[in-house]
């Protein structure tokens, strides 16, 4: 056995529990911040050869454990852009010098230019709607930019398509007379109207007549109930509508559009199921969908539902569960602007932590792998909420009191060697 070597050990024992105490400091510095995961001392022994008669002592080593995948407790503020997420992934942000790194503290604030900052100043990064909805990269960054919520001024959108669906009435009957498509007067009272409102570009609203009319009826055979039929679909512009008269009648411009629709006996659409309308003057063209018509024994119904918005100011930007960061109009219409994604790795725990609460991937953790919340295993965001440290205060405050009571056992070993060493220099004198 060498003197040395027990104090060498002890050294090593203080030298562990310093670094105990070190991830405890850390853990009870960071219980107050947002997202933080704690840290823990893992301790192994290091043991030296040794004969039967003669003892060597060793040591012990320490290294750092992680508690990354640990869901932390959800607290709820009174910001929309506080994002927490409920489950497995991470925040994508931006550092000062242009990195995207991973984090999950969601305590975001708007710059002075509206981008989505957290405490440490890291940018979040979403896909932008603004060629389309987005997709994903899976195994990447691209694509993604800052989330800048400043919205400000009117914004218009112009009417490119809609849905239109209904019943027309199988018991109708055939159209005598004028046709709507024939634009004279007098009109068969044959029809039915109903209209929708679309969007030009400037924000204006422009209302369409649409006037539905049976023109033909096909003799089914004798097995079949009900016949087929045909129905004349004819749309004009309402702000061409003759005035001073009962009937809208003849109309001071051509239809914008116009079609036929062909329902079999049972009453389905066969054919017909979409119609353009081609209006140069204010929306250009607008793509109807027709396909939710069907021609049963009931009252005659519709209803539209063109895209476009008038021109309206921004009331404010929410964040679903989904990640989709929209803007709320005044008028009640909303528009998707971004959509955040989240990123997860194999082994969360073995992240690279970084300054500012943030992580990287390396070897050990695995490749980062990118998807929209909700979908694939990765959590949702919530908004008006932030995940609180995972740090167990009262746990903490006990590994101090361990770690203390350790590495004073272990400066008594060296204390001791420390006197033995005295008497054998004392030997000497």
């Amino acid at each position: 056995m060498s003197i040395f070597g027990s104090m060498k050990t002890a050294v090593s024992g203080m030298n562990a529990q310093a670094n105990r105490l070190s991830t405890v400091a850390d853990n009870i510095a960071n219980v107050n911040t947002t997202g933080y995961k704690s840290v823990s001392t893992a301790f192994s022994s290091l043991v030296l050869p040794s004969s039967s008669g003669n003892y060597n002592s060793g040591g012990v080593q320490t290294s750092v454990r992680q508690s990354v995948s640990a869901q932390g407790d959800i607290s709820y503020t009174t910001s929309g852009y506080d994002l927490a997420i409920s489950g497995d992934g991470f925040f994508i942000v931006e550092s000062p010098d242009g990195v995207p790194v991973l984090t999950r503290a969601g305590d975001f604030t708007t710059d002075d230019e509206g981008n989505l900052v957290n405490g440490a100043g890291f940018k979040l990064m979403g896909y932008s709607y603004d060629s389309g909805a987005p997709a994903v990269v899976v195994n990447g960054f691209s694509g993604l930019v800052p989330v800048n919520v400043a919205q400000s001024g009117l914004t218009a959108i112009a009417s490119t398509s809609g849905t239109f669906s209904g019943n027309l009435d199988s018991g109708a009957e055939i159209a005598t007379g004028n046709l709507p498509a024939d634009n004279a007067t007098p009109m068969t009272a044959d029809t039915k109207q109903i209209s929708m409102v679309g969007y030009d570009k400037l924000g204006n609203t422009v209302q369409y007549d649409f006037y539905f009319t049976k023109t033909a009826v096909t003799t089914p055979p004798p097995a079949t109930p009900d016949p087929a039929s045909t129905w004349d679909v004819t749309v004009y512009r309402h702000a061409d509508a003759a005035s001073g008269s009962s009937t809208s009648f003849p109309y001071s411009s051509a239809a914008v559009g116009g079609g036929t629709m062909e329902f079999d006996a049972e009453g389905n659409l066969v054919s017909g199921d979409s119609l353009t309308l081609t209006d140069p003057i204010t929306t250009g063209v607008i793509d109807m969908d027709l396909s939710g018509f069907t021609q049963l024994a009931s009252d005659f119904a519709g209803k539209g539902t063109p895209n476009g918005q008038a021109a309206s100011p921004v009331d404010s930007v929410t964040i679903g569960k989904d990640g989709t960061v929209s803007a709320m109009y005044a008028d009640g219409t909303s528009k998707a602007l971004y959509r955040i994604p989240l990123a997860t790795v194999a082994s969360p725990d073995n992240l690279t932590l970084m300054s500012g609460n943030v992580y990287s991937a390396n070897g050990t953790s695995g490749v980062t792998v990118t998807g929209f919340p909700q979908t694939n295993g990765f959590g949702t965001i919530q908004s008006g909420a932030i995940e609180s440290s995972n740090v167990d205060l009262a746990g903490e405050l006990t590994e101090m009191i361990e770690s203390q009571r350790s590495y004073t056992a272990n400066s008594k070993v060296f204390q001791t060697g420390s006197d033995i060493m005295d008497v054998l220099v004392n030997l000497k004198r």
